[in-house]
C-alpha cells in the first residue's frame, strides 16, 4: 500500500505528555485482512478495509497517513468491531501540514482488535458497458454487462471485493494506473421489441419532397427491466451498449452502438440500431385557423386561440408487422378535440405538458402493397400571445 498507515501503542499513561510535544517514531500496521471497493455511488468510491490492531491496556495512538493518495480527509472513519464496549475512540487530531491524522484509542485490556477503516477515494472510478447479441428473428437477446474499473488514485489494491449496487461481486486486485474490465451481469434470452420511432420535431414531414431520399425512421430494440425479461431486480446503470445480431451462420453482424441512461425497475430502454426506409410517415397540417381573438385599443390581436388539424399517413413496406412510436409536440396550453386512427378513437400517452406519444401497431404489407394507417389529430391551442402568423404576412 503506497499510503503508509502506522501504529504506536503507548504502554504508560504518563507518556502522553511527551507524545503531545513531538511525533513518535511509528511502525507499519499489519497488512489488510479484507478490502471492499464500493461503487454504489457514481460520484464517489467508498473504500472499506479491515485490519487487526495490537492494542494494549491504556491509551493507544494510531497514525494514518496517505501521502500521494487521493483520499478525502473529511471522510475517514474508524469503527471498532470486536470489543466496541471495551475499546473507545477518544479523539482525532490532524498534524499540521501533513496528509495524516492520529486516532487516540483507549482500551480496557490487551486485544488483537479488528477495526474497519473507511474513506472516500478520488480518481478511482468505473464505467458500465453492455454487449447484446440478438437472435436472427430479433425476438430476444443475450445481454452482458461489464464493469470497467480505472484506478488513478495513487493506491494499490492487491486484492479487494468489488461491489456495485447490483450484479455479482467479485474478488479483484487493481494497481495504481491500471484499468480492468470485469463481467458482472449475464441475462440470457431477454425479450425485445423492435420499434421504429418517428419524431415530428426532428424528422421531415414529407420525405418525398427531399432531394436526399436516404433519410429513414430510427429503429431500436426495446428492453423492459422487469421480471418477465429476466431482469427487474435492480435499476440498470447507464452506459455504452454495443449491439450485434446472430446471422444464422454461427457468426454475428454488428448493428451499432448506443448509450443508455439509468433504467429503473419496471421501466424501458431503447437501444438504437440504425435507420430504416421500410416504414414511411407522411404528415401534413390541414388546418391552422385563428379563433377567439382578443384585441387591444388599436384593434391588434394580442391573445388568441387556434384550431389546428394534422393528418399522417403511415405505410409499412415490411413483410412483417411492426410497432411505430410516433411523437407529436403541441406547444403551450392545448385541448385535444379529436384523435383517431382510421376513424377510430385512439389513446396516446402524455409524456409531458407538450409531448404526446403514440404506439401504433402496423400489420405486414400484402401483395397489394404496403399496410397503411391514417392518423387524424385536431386540437385547439389556447391563450396564445402575440400576433398570429397570418396577420404578419
Amino acid at each position: 500500500m503506497k499510503a503508509k498507515t502506522i501504529l504506536t501503542s503507548m504502554l504508560i499513561l504518563a507518556a502522553v505528555a511527551s507524545v503531545a510535544q513531538a511525533r513518535t517514531k511509528l511502525v507499519a500496521l499489519p497488512e489488510r485482512d479484507a478490502t471492499i471497493i464500493r461503487l454504489d455511488n457514481p460520484n464517489a468510491t467508498l473504500i472499506e478495509e479491515e485490519r487487526i490492531l495490537t492494542l494494549q491496556q491504556g491509551l493507544n495512538q494510531v497514525d494514518f497517513s496517505w501521502n500521494a493518495v487521493s483520499i478525502d480527509a473529511d471522510s475517514i472513519r474508524l469503527t471498532v468491531l470486536d470489543h466496541p464496549e471495551q475499546v473507545k475512540l477518544l479523539n482525532v487530531s490532524y498534524p499540521p501540514g501533513e496528509p495524516a491524522l492520529v486516532w487516540e484509542i483507549a482500551s480496557d485490556g490487551d486485544y488483537a482488535e479488528t477495526v474497519r477503516i473507511s474513506y472516500l477515494l478520488r480518481n478511482i472510478d468505473r464505467l458500465v458497458t453492455y454487449k447484446a447479441i440478438a437472435d436472427k428473428e430479433e425476438t430476444q437477446l443475450d445481454l452482458k454487462s461489464y464493469l470497467v474499473l480505472r484506478n488513478f488514485s495513487g493506491e494499490d489494491f492487491d486484492m479487494a471485493r468489488v461491489l456495485l449496487d447490483y450484479g455479482d461481486s467479485f474478488e479483484q486486485g487493481i494497481a495504481h494506473e491500471e484499468t480492468k474490465q470485469m463481467l458482472f451481469l449475464k441475462a440470457p434470452n431477454v425479450p425485445i421489441t423492435k420499434v421504429w420511432t418517428w419524431d415530428s420535431a426532428s424528422l421531415p414531414w414529407d420525405p418525398e419532397l427531399l432531394e436526399n431520399q436516404n433519410i429513414g425512421v430510427p429503429v431500436s430494440y426495446r428492453i423492459l427491466n422487469d421480471n418477465d425479461s429476466g431482469l427487474g431486480e435492480f435499476a440498470l446503470h447507464g452506459g455504452k451498449a454495443r449491439l450485434f445480431q446472430d446471422d444464422g451462420s454461427e457468426s454475428t453482424i454488428f448493428l451499432g452502438e448506443d448509450n443508455t441512461s439509468l433504467v429503473p425497475v419496471g421501466q424501458k430502454t431503447e437501444l438504437y440500431i440504425g435507420d430504416s426506409r421500410d416504414i414511411v410517415v407522411t404528415q401534413r397540417k390541414m388546418k391552422d385557423d385563428v379563433i377567439n381573438r382578443t384585441r387591444n385599443d388599436r384593434q391588434q390581436t394580442i391573445l388568441y386561440d387556434t384550431d389546428e388539424e394534422i393528418t399522417a399517413k403511415i405505410e409499412n413496406f415490411k413483410d412483417k408487422p411492426a410497432t411505430l412510436t410516433m411523437i407529436q409536440h403541441i406547444p403551450g396550453q392545448w385541448e385535444m378535440k379529436k384523435c383517431t386512427i382510421d376513424g377510430k378513437n385512439f389513446e396516446y400517452t402524455k409524456k409531458d405538458a407538450f409531448t404526446l406519444e403514440f404506439e401504433i401497431e402496423l400489420p405486414a404489407r400484402t401483395d397489394d402493397g404496403p399496410a397503411v394507417k391514417n392518423l387524424e389529430m385536431r386540437y385547439n391551442r389556447i391563450n396564445v400571445r402575440g400576433t398570429p402568423a397570418q396577420d404578419r404576412r
